[in-house]
């Protein structure tokens, strides 16, 4: 995974912007644990001083949850002595019967707490309702970190917890009320973010190319110089939306290059140039370029990465390299992922390309 994800991509995929309404912020007392069944590990019925501890809220169906936990295992095992307590809190989940088994198939790379939410008395889940909703996070994952005195110390995506800062919670070192100052500002910062992206999208909904352009020329004047560079993916919106196909192709060689070392944005570009519906226009050439170096980056052996390189092949019009390319992604594919890959496979033999899912 790559090491360093932007704060403004990671607030695109969780929705982390919105904070209209919070009543519950960095300084504050940390509410009550209201969970329902604990799925693993020794249920803990209130924070107990001088530990601290991380809830995070997560659930099966949320990918960046899933990609979140590795992170967290880690955070679990390295603290674990040091007196910090992870709690992964799952919440609005769709089948909560789904939690536990995924869980124990997790096995050693998910170890710390896990519990359900209790929806007795609460529709959304009590923990749902006096944590997220309170603090205004409307996305997941979100994690709180909870201080040795039961004040939250720190809000925000799991993966951007800094080690540093774990260590002075714990150690009563960290300066709270200098975190407090921050967090409020910053939570001002993203509603006006939060503005502006609205803005911005709803121009783009509009087919209203050239007021996207003007508002996203204002929205990135807002944006932290290191964030910029998730800015690319909505200016790849725009140029295909005005059907400037050789400029969007262009942009996405760069995007690729700009980090040929994670396999996950390579294969996300080389899909979308293959499965986009609204593309009148394909460079097959681009997506085998990146479909090949997100599979050399994962040895051949990842389901999705697979998958896409196999619809290239097959658009390309190499009929039987697509169907071995699809073998390996089911043969290396999961129980929950290999159905919908087996059935491409049945429409690559038959020399037919399916509807993208």
């Amino acid at each position: 995974m790559n090491s360093r994800f932007p704060t403004f991509l990671l607030a695109l995929c969780t929705g982390l912007f919105s904070t209209c309404g919070a009543t519950l912020g960095v300084g504050d007392a940390a509410p009550k644990l209201q969970p329902g069944k604990w799925i693993q590990g020794d249920p803990v019925q209130a924070f107990e001083p001088g530990k601290a501890y991380l809830v995070e809220f997560w659930a099966t169906w949320c990918g960046p949850c899933r990609a979140s936990i590795p992170h967290l295992n880690e955070i679990a095992s390295k603290f674990k002595g040091q007196g910090l307590v992870v709690i992964g809190q799952d919440v609005w989940e769709n089948d909560e019967s789904l939690v536990e088994p995924f869980v124990k198939k997790m096995g050693t790379n998910m170890t710390y707490r896990v519990a359900l939410d209790e929806k007795a008395g609460s529709e959304k889940g009590r923990m749902a309702e006096t944590w997220m909703e309170a603090a205004g996070q409307n996305g997941i994952p979100t994690a709180f970190l909870v201080d040795p005195k039961g004040r939250i110390a720190w809000i925000g995506h799991p993966m951007t917890l800094e080690e540093k800062v774990l260590s002075q919670v714990i150690s009563g070192t960290y300066d709270l009320q200098k975190a407090a100052a921050d967090f409020a500002e910053q939570e001002r910062r993203n509603r006006v973010l939060d503005a502006a992206w609205r803005k911005l999208r709803g121009s783009i909904k509009a087919k209203d190319w050239d007021t996207a352009e003007s508002d996203l020329v204002e929205f990135a004047k807002q944006l932290p110089e290191n964030d910029q560079e998730g800015l690319d993916r909505v200016r790849l919106d725009i140029l295909f939306g005005r059907k400037n196909y050789d400029a969007g192709f262009a942009l996405m060689g760069r995007m690729a290059d700009a980090r040929p070392e994670v396999p996950m944005i390579q294969n996300e570009l080389a899909w979308r140039i293959v499965s986009d519906p609204s593309l009148e226009k394909r460079d097959l050439v681009l997506a085998e370029r990146l479909a090949v170096r997100a599979s050399t980056l994962t040895q051949d052996r990842d389901p999705a990465i697979l998958d896409t390189l196999a619809r290239v092949r097959l658009l390309q019009g190499r009929k039987d390299e697509a169907i071995r390319l699809q073998e390996a992604a089911v043969k290396f594919a999961d129980e929950n992922a290999r159905p919908s890959l087996e059935k491409t496979l049945e429409s690559y033999q038959k020399g037919a390309l399916p509807k993208a899912e």
